[in-house]
């Protein structure tokens, strides 16, 4: 398999460091179609979604961190909102890092899927458009306004009963019964954690004694229950705005390498659990502040590496297209063969970025559902930093899993749409964005 990774560009600023924080609305309209059909399409509203993100000015273009409670933003969609992006802020589509937060009951975004099945509702491109358009509103307005940053702190915590491995009944080399969002197999609740990280880490910005805007990261699936057409920003986001009402400055939450990693253990999907769920993630992020170190900020460095990632050979696009293409089979299958054929079609290059914040602090974004194994491999390229990894940018790989992963089967590797050999190459990348700067 021929993997490419492209030229890294690298820029340090060391003069005055500014931030502009913004929000936008970006809830759909009811009909609007949610997971890209897969589930039922908006009847209603529990809590808004939202865009949250901030502009990082300096002496070099700026830079862009958004989060939003949509499912996926993906192929040459992501590319166009980044763009969009860059266009309002004043910078260029490689320093805009768009993270989608990948709640279920939300839009996914492909309108090149969406050509390939025009009889199935898969997005609602006028809504996404509209809800595009007024987050770049709202960086405009931002940049009217911008603050110093003098200081960043960091600090974690860790997150009591919501994350557990999807994978851990492994019976002879293979996942056998898996534990998603939600379970109610006692069995399957019963069996330990797995491999996770439990640690909810939190960045905050400054100005002297001033607080500007926290980012927070945490590895899981953020759904407690959904499929009922009902919109929401779940568990993680009610924790983020409760924080963000208690504190009075903006707090952003990005979902880290959570692909292979559910609430399930802990969760039964029942109504009751959401707010629960969120209580959990809001005493993390609470403990997460009260153990924070403050340092000063005097250089941010952006590093991107456009990757292109292979196909899986297993899933031939001729094969795929006769299940796409069969009106007989499920929607949800013919969906599924769609977003797959996406991925294969789409031969533009997926950016892999990183910031870094003076010697210690680290903000890496990946594409997809990436396994959390990559998130913990990064905080190993970095002993004695602080690493925050934030995956589901461009969401046109589906999951991201390790290469043994395939041979143990399972769900995931089922909606794997990169090869195997994938993780060589998010490692060495992953390695590439993190590694120190040279003195």
């Amino acid at each position: 398999m021929r993997v490419f990774l492209l030229l890294l560009l690298t820029s340090v600023s060391a003069l005055a460091i500014q931030i502009a924080p913004f929000r936008a609305d970006v809830t759909p309209p009811v009909g609007a179609p949610l997971c890209g059909g897969l589930v039922k399409p908006a009847v209603g509203v529990s809590e808004p979604l939202l865009a949250l993100g901030m502009v990082l000015l300096s002496d070099d273009k700026p830079v862009v961190l958004c989060a939003i409670d949509f499912c996926e933003i993906r192929g040459t969609d992501h590319r166009h909102w980044r763009e969009v992006l860059a266009k309002a802020a004043g910078t260029s589509a490689e320093r805009v890092a768009l993270h989608s937060l990948h709640q279920h009951n939300a839009p996914l975004v492909d309108n090149a899927v969406q050509k390939l099945l025009p009889e199935i509702g898969i997005i609602d491109a006028e809504a996404t458009e509209k809800a595009l358009a007024g987050i770049a509103a709202s960086i405009e307005a931002a940049l009217k306004k911008p603050q110093t940053i003098t200081h960043v702190s960091t600090g974690e915590a860790k997150v009591l009963q919501v994350a557990g491995n999807r994978r851990v009944q492994v019976v002879n080399g293979k996942v056998g019964k898996m534990r998603g969002s939600a379970s109610k197999d006692a069995e399957l609740r019963a069996l330990p954690e797995g491999v996770i990280d439990p640690m909810l880490k939190t960045i905050s910005f400054w100005n002297g004694d001033t607080k500007l805007a926290a980012l927070h990261y945490y590895a899981t699936h953020p759904m407690s229950y959904y499929g009922d057409g009902i919109v929401s920003h779940d568990f993680a986001g009610i924790a983020r705005e409760r924080r963000t009402q208690e504190d009075g400055v903006p707090h952003i939450y990005f979902t880290g390498c959570g692909g292979n990693i559910g609430a399930g253990k802990y969760n039964d999907g029942t109504p009751e659990m959401r707010p629960l769920l969120a209580e959990r993630m809001h005493a993390a992020m609470v403990e997460s502040e009260a153990n924070a170190r403050r340092v000063p900020l005097t250089t941010i460095a952006w590093r991107h590496v456009p990757v292109v990632l292979q196909p899986n050979p297993d899933f031939p696009e001729e094969r795929i297209l006769k299940v796409m293409q069969n009106s007989a089979t499920s929607t949800s299958q013919r969906i599924t063969a769609a977003l797959r054929i996406g991925f294969i079609r789409h031969r533009e290059p997926i950016p892999f970025t990183s910031l870094l914040l003076g010697d210690e602090v680290c903000l890496l974004h990946l594409p997809g559902e990436s396994f959390v194994e990559y998130q913990l491999f990064a905080q190993q390229q970095r002993p004695g930093g602080f690493v925050c990894t934030a995956s589901y940018g461009d969401g046109v790989t589906g999951y991201i899993p390790l290469e043994h992963s395939f041979e143990e089967g399972g769900y995931e590797p089922s909606q794997a749409y990169a090869a195997p050999e994938s993780e060589k190459t998010m490692k060495e990348t992953i390695e590439r964005l993190l590694r120190p700067a040279a003195k």
